[in-house]
C-alpha cells in the first residue's frame, strides 16, 4: 500500500497530463509561438505539481489493434446512426417510435461499465439511461425501435462491450466476453 515510486517514473506518468495542459493552454491563447508554449509548459507543470492526481489501478492495458477495430466500429456506428436518425425525423417526424431496453453486461469493471456506456450513447439515436450496477444492467434509450427490436439493441451493447473489453479488458475479462460470444 505505502510503496513508493521513483521520482522518474511519478514524472513519466505526469507526462501526458502536462501536454495535455500544454495543449489546453495553447488552445485557449489560440496562437501557437514559443512564449505561449513556454508558459503553458510552465503552468501545466505547476498544476500537475501543486494538484498531483491520486494513481488509480484500473488493470487495463490497451491493445493497439483491438482498440483500432473499436475506433473504426465506433466511427461506422456514428455514420450509420446518423443516418438512421436523419431518416427516423424524414420519414415519420414527430411519430417516431422509442424504447428503453434492458441490457445484462457482462463485465463488472466500473471502468469498462462507463467506456461502455459511453460509447452507446456516443452515435445519436441510442443513449444509456440508467447503470444498475448491483444487476449489471444498462438501460437504453433507442430511437426508433419497434416491437421485437429489443434484441438487436442488446446484441449492438453486448458487441460494443466485447470490443471495449477486447481493446482494454483484462485476461479475465476478455474470457469472460468471449464465453458470451459462441
Amino acid at each position: 500500500m505505502g510503496e513508493r515510486m521513483p521520482k522518474h517514473q511519478r514524472l513519466l506518468r505526469r507526462l501526458p497530463l502536462v501536454v495535455w495542459l500544454t495543449a489546453v493552454w495553447v488552445l485557449l491563447w489560440g496562437s501557437f509561438d514559443a512564449g505561449t508554449l513556454f508558459f503553458g509548459l510552465v503552468v501545466a507543470l505547476l498544476v500537475s505539481w501543486l494538484f498531483p492526481l491520486p494513481m488509480i489501478r484500473t488493470g487495463m492495458v490497451l491493445r493497439p489493434l483491438p482498440a483500432l477495430r473499436l475506433a473504426a466500429y465506433l466511427a461506422w456506428d456514428l455514420v450509420i446512426s446518423t443516418v438512421r436518425v436523419a431518416w427516423q425525423a424524414v420519414r415519420h417526424r414527430r411519430a417516431t417510435t422509442a424504447g428503453i431496453v434492458a441490457t445484462t453486461l457482462h463485465t463488472d469493471s466500473d471502468h469498462l461499465i462507463a467506456i461502455v456506456a459511453s460509447a452507446v450513447s456516443l452515435a445519436p439515436g441510442k443513449f444509456v439511461l440508467q447503470i444498475d450496477r448491483a444487476n449489471l444492467t444498462c438501460y437504453v434509450y433507442a430511437l426508433g425501435l419497434r416491437p421485437g427490436d429489443e434484441e438487436s439493441v442488446r446484441r449492438e451493447v453486448r458487441f460494443l462491450e466485447r470490443l471495449v473489453v477486447e481493446a482494454v479488458g483484462s485476461i479475465a475479462q476478455r474470457d469472460l466476453v468471449r464465453g458470451d460470444a459462441g
